[in-house]
């Protein structure tokens, strides 16, 4: 039975969909397009930038899920840093979630136009983008409950690509069917063919590729029975993690030289092409479009609802609190998908470039995002509070996490040109989200001086 929860939001999403949105969440176009070009340019030691970006995904969803059972918000972390830090963080962390999937939509729209283009050649590139934006705002504005069933399906198809691509490739390497086996991990120039310097450089899109893993915490406000639900759900993301990242980038590794992989190519069809399987190309396509298209779809419910969080408490416009008559918030929705359409104009001036600054400024939002919550969880475990889901080694853990997420900013500025734009961006958005603060406080100070002297 369909229930409302004390924000106003439908309780329509059951255990099936939460276990798919974080699925979703988990495998993203970071996996299916930027491994390949990440593999060209740093071999076969791209594996341990996962294994190490993964294991801190690992410590930040087990952080969530102590703050998702102490108190299940929709506003997830933009919650628990209002309650942990103070208002101002609840307000920074808010908005730098929006910027991250502001960024990540136009990287997901760029990647959409760009392979329906490989079908359609002669069909305007950014009438592609501008239908898909439609496509999934129509899904967000409609219900919950269509968002969650578009999600599972969407999520099923991502896991069997790449369920597929593990057994074939598991069975090639085990029988060392043609050049396929452990060997190519190290006889084609070394384990670090280009240098151990540029397998930190790649942490920035590796971490990116990890993106909305936390997405599930903000499911948690329309959720029957979190506190069974979430933990079963938090798990299956670490595990996916461990399985479906990590393994794929050692088995594409070892079924196929690294200098087989190129930038702009998924490496799932660079292998399934290698196979002499006439339709892989196609196929692929099609999964690295659906992906795009989930990512797109699941920024809009976040940010919708981050929005509305924020408006609430007159920290966002004030229309991004409107709740539709289906329970969706559509003023949030609406205002991220118009900032989505920035995305064609970045695409038409900077075409080769859109997708990897796009993806390096989202990545700022997402190393926030991962830095709030596990800051947060260090507080509430301050408090003396214990949980029956806790994270493994805290306070320990907490502090490597945090320290492994600032030297990922800090290797920014030396990586590629397209970092390089993110990292000078930094200033720019802290003096923007700062001057809101003051803005916000000052309009809080008056009101309640009236207040006072009514």
């Amino acid at each position: 039975m369909r229930t409302q929860s004390d924000e106003g939001y439908s309780h329509a999403l059951g255990n099936r969909q939460i276990q798919m949105i974080a699925i979703g969440g988990a495998i993203g176009v970071g996996l299916f397009l930027g491994a390949g070009g990440r593999l060209a340019a740093t071999g076969p030691a791209l594996v341990l930038s996962y294994a190490t970006a993964g294991l801190a995904a690992f410590f930040v969803m087990r952080a969530l899920g102590e703050l998702v059972l102490y108190r299940p918000a929709s506003g997830s972390f933009v919650e628990y840093a209002g309650e942990f830090i103070g208002p101002w963080a609840a307000f920074a962390s808010g908005w730098m979630y929006w910027v991250n999937w502001a960024f990540t939509g136009i990287a997901e729209l760029t990647a959409i136009a760009a392979y329906v283009h490989y079908w359609a050649g002669g069909f305007p590139q950014w009438l592609t983008a501008l239908l898909a934006l439609g496509f999934v705002l129509a899904v967000n504005l409609l219900s919950v409950r269509l968002f969650g069933e578009l999600e599972f399906w969407f999520a099923m198809l991502k896991v069997l690509a790449i369920v597929i691509f593990l057994v074939v490739a598991l069975v090639l390497v085990v029988f060392a069917v043609g050049d396929a086996g452990p060997r190519n991990l190290v006889a084609h120039g070394g384990f670090f063919p280009t240098g151990f310097p540029l397998v930190l450089m790649s942490l920035q899109s590796v971490v990116f590729a990890y993106a909305s893993i936390e997405l599930v915490g903000i499911t948690a406000g329309e959720t029957a029975r979190p506190h069974e639900v979430m933990p079963r759900a938090i798990n299956g993301v670490i595990w996916r993690i461990a399985i479906f990242y990590v393994g794929s980038v050692l088995l594409l590794a070892m079924v196929l030289p690294w200098t087989a992989y190129s930038a702009g190519t998924s490496p799932f069809v660079t292998f399934f092409a290698g196979l002499g399987v006439p339709w892989a190309a196609d196929a692929m396509n099609l999964v690295v479009i659906t992906a795009a298209l989930s990512s797109c779809n699941s920024g809009l419910y976040a940010t919708g609802r981050i929005l509305r969080s924020m408006a609430t408490k007159r920290e966002a416009p004030a229309f991004a609190a409107a709740l539709s008559s289906r329970h969706v918030p559509i003023g949030g929705i609406v205002f991220t998908a118009a900032m989505f359409l920035g995305g064609v104009a970045l695409f038409y001036y900077l075409p080769e470039r859109a997708f990897n600054i796009a993806t390096a400024v989202a990545s700022l939002g997402v190393i926030t995002t991962w830095g709030v919550l596990v800051y947060c969880q260090t507080r509430l475990r301050a408090t003396g509070h214990r949980s029956a889901f806790p994270m493994p080694g805290s306070p320990y853990t907490n502090w490597l996490t945090l320290g492994f997420l600032a030297l990922v900013i800090l290797l920014m500025p030396f990586a590629d040109r397209d970092q390089r734009v993110a990292f000078f961006l930094i200033p720019a958005l802290v003096a923007g989200i700062a001057l809101g603060w003051l803005v916000v406080r000052r309009r809080r100070r008056t009101r309640k001086a009236a207040q006072e002297a009514g």
